[in-house]
């Protein structure tokens, strides 16, 4: 099967996804000013879950020029990464709610739903690479070399900035914003095509 189904499908997963996180970014009581800048945990969360979802859509893209054709193991796979990506918009919430408060609970579960969507990338990945299972005969092996090398880490580091909450929220914000910022950088000076 052909990928662009399945590209079509995610870019309007991903563009809904996306699109919910704003819906959660509420001014604060009180004056304008006071209300606006009161307003940061939601402004926070907010460009970090954008963020990221932009990154995975990006590489998802990125990934897809690399796939020759599909198969219903990497349907479902993709379906799952899908199902994370959709989620992603309530611990977003959560977390812009409590962070005032240093919830170290909400910045585990928003740095748990990373974890879990970093993991599924990596096997949809890893999945239709092994072995060029579903590569594209002129997929070009240094793009699909770079990509292997760029989600190896993912995991890794979502796992320990998830688990750096259980010290501080705020520690884990930043971190997930590192990583963000991370996969920005290296996107933008190592994916040129």
């Amino acid at each position: 099967m052909s990928t662009r189904r399945v590209e079509a499908f995610s870019d309007g997963v991903f563009a809904i996804a996306a699109t919910l996180l704003i819906l959660d970014v509420h001014r604060a009581g009180g004056s304008v000013s006071h209300g606006l800048a009161h307003a940061w945990p939601s402004y926070t969360a907010y460009a970090i879950s954008f963020l990221t979802i932009g990154i995975i859509w990006v590489n998802h893209h990125t990934v897809l020029e690399q796939i020759d054709r599909v198969d219903r193991t990497f349907m479902f796979i993709n379906l799952v990464l899908l199902m994370i990506v959709s989620f992603s918009p309530y611990p977003t919430r959560v977390l812009a709610e409590t962070l005032r408060h240093g919830s170290k609970a909400a910045a585990f579960d928003y740095g748990a739903t990373f974890v879990l969507m970093s993991i599924a990338f990596v096997a949809l990945w890893f999945y239709a690479s092994w072995n060029k299972r579903l590569l594209s005969p002129d997929a070009d092996p240094k793009t699909v070399s770079g990509i292997t090398r760029s989600f190896r880490p993912g995991s890794v580091m979502y796992t320990t900035a998830m688990l750096s909450s259980l010290i501080s929220a705020y520690l884990a914000v930043a971190l997930y914003g590192a990583i963000a910022l991370v996969y920005v950088v290296e996107n933008s000076l190592f994916g040129r095509d």
